[in-house]
């Protein structure tokens, strides 16, 4: 059930001011029903991931929960992360590949899929990401072809880019 009225939230914070954006839908409910995360921003910040250095700057956005007990770094630690291997590639990387829509989350990926949880619905963007996000599943089937469960010294580098992605690594 969408909310019944819809929340603007104002960002102001390194890489965006003053973007507005609406929450139309409850926390964490009502996704695409192709989308099937396994973990909330929430588990993955406190697990360990994009070695620290995601979001410190936009808390204010977000639930004081998500920071509690949030592994961050004011720079890119891969030892926070949770399987300690660097599995990101640098911003400049991803703003010449594509993958960053710069109006709406300029920090990529991740920063949509905490708005995405919170409520908002961009259905072009949220299409683009459910797609980008449905294409990690491939690194999936490489674990899984290549290693025992519970190995987690197999393959190491792509459970944690699972991880970044919302996928718990840690289950097969």
């Amino acid at each position: 059930m969408p909310r019944r009225t819809p929340l603007t939230v104002v960002v102001n914070d390194k890489m965006q001011k003053r973007y507005r954006y609406q929450l139309v839908e409850p926390v964490g409910k009502n996704f695409d029903p192709e989308f099937k995360p396994t973990l909330t921003p929430q588990l993955m910040l406190e697990l360990g991931v994009f070695g620290g250095r995601y979001m410190t700057d936009g808390k204010k956005e977000f639930p004081k929960t998500w920071f509690t007990k949030a592994k961050l770094s004011e720079t890119h630690d891969k030892n926070i992360n949770f399987f300690r291997k660097d599995a990101s590639q640098p911003l400049s990387v991803w703003r010449k590949k594509g993958w960053i829509n710069e109006e709406h989350d300029p920090r990529g990926w991740f920063q949509w899929y905490c708005r995405y949880y919170m409520g908002r619905r961009l259905p072009e963007e949220d299409r683009r990401q459910i797609r980008r996000w449905k294409a990690m599943r491939r690194h999936i089937m490489q674990i899984k072809k290549n290693c025992r469960v519970g190995d987690w010294m197999c393959h190491p580098r792509q459970r944690q880019a699972l991880l970044h992605w919302a996928y718990d690594s840690r289950v097969f």
